[in-house]
């Protein structure tokens, strides 16, 4: 199945470049609300789904044991951009466990801004593990690790038992077979699985709402949005686009962004999960997808509405600073939004 052109890419008045992809909303029940493109077919959902990747780190009771802070577990659940602020909460966790950066296994990566690498540079410093934009993650696992009691080395490799407690979570949630023939290695070393969007967007529907789910996971579900929702800058950093419409929509929706063009989001309000792939890998394109999807599916306020049309819209600049262009939704795409409107 070829996926359908979902976002254009404009220079003048013509179209410059396009981008094709896919998308599946799916509510509590797990019906398909609307498909576009093939929702059946596997990606790998990179750092889409972290927040079900936290979750044993909760029901287990570790985040309670180390006393994670609302910023700590938002952080667990990031793809931040190696801020200082991010990379030291990072080292805070891992104190928490008893652990030092030594113990990451994520690798080292330089901060996205400039600013935060030019810090590093004129201090005569390198970045390191703590600066990697999953190091909240990989924290988290460490200290689910010392929780469980077992040996912490060698904490991403599929055979871990703190591997085998997010695959069972991950399953649980999609309502998908994880298996060795669809997994992968991901940018920062541990396991990933691919799955239909349909699956995923599933998972996000339920992990909004708890519908469905048994109590325990429920809270954990519950406790993890409210961080995330709470403590947006640890998901992301300046200037980011999940921060800035878990901030804008205070609570109204969760959106987490991952590698090669996956997107995925919680609308409690409505009951529907949101997942997305940009066939090509552009975050470019998958922030105007998961953008446009929002506009089209929630009542907005004015403020609400003036962030999403620039998210929506967002425009092709020159080198000067004047618009040259923008990157836009395509009308086949909001025909096809607005036909599943409930």
């Amino acid at each position: 199945m070829d996926n359908p052109a979902l976002v254009d890419v404009t220079r003048g008045n013509l179209t410059e470049s396009l981008h094709r992809g896919s998308l599946a909303i799916v509510d509590t029940a797990g019906k398909l609300v609307c498909g576009i493109g093939d929702v059946e077919a596997r990606v790998f959902p990179r750092s889409a789904i972290k927040a079900l990747q936290a979750l044993p780190l909760v029901e287990s009771g570790a985040a309670d044991a180390l006393d994670l802070t609302d910023a700590e577990l938002s952080l667990a659940c990031a793809s931040h951009s190696g801020e200082e602020v991010h990379a030291n909460s990072a080292r805070v966790m891992l104190m928490k466990a008893g652990l030092t950066e030594d113990a990451l296994e994520c690798g080292p990566q330089w901060p996205q801004r400039m600013e935060d690498a030019a810090k590093l540079i004129l201090a005569g410093e390198a970045p390191c593990g703590l600066h990697n934009n999953c190091s909240g993650k990989h924290a988290g696992f460490l200290g689910l690790a010392k929780v469980m009691g077992v040996e912490t080395k060698g904490y991403v490799e599929a055979g871990h038992p703190v591997q085998q407690e997010v695959r069972l979570a991950v399953e649980q949630m999609t309502g998908d077979t994880l298996t060795e023939d669809i997994c992968g290695t991901d940018g920062c070393s541990i396991p990933t699985y691919a799955s239909p969007l349909q699956s995923f967007a599933r998972a996000f529907a339920v992990f909004g709402t708890g519908e469905g789910l048994k109590t325990l996971r429920a809270d954990a579900a519950e406790r993890i949005y409210d961080a995330c929702i709470n403590e947006p800058y640890m998901v992301a950093g300046a200037d980011r686009f999940c921060t800035r419409v878990m901030e804008g929509f205070r609570g109204r929706v969760f959106v987490k962004t991952g590698a090669e063009g996956v997107f995925c989001a919680s609308i409690p309000e409505l009951g529907f999960g949101v997942a997305l792939k940009c066939e090509d890998g552009a975050t470019r394109a998958s922030e105007v997808m998961m953008a446009t999807v929002l506009e089209v599916m929630l009542e907005l306020n004015e403020d609400e509405a003036v962030l999403l049309d620039g998210l929506v819209n967002p425009p092709i600049l020159t080198r000067l600073g004047a618009q040259a262009g923008q990157i836009r939704p395509r009308e086949e795409f909001l025909s096809l939004l607005k036909s599943a409107l409930p």
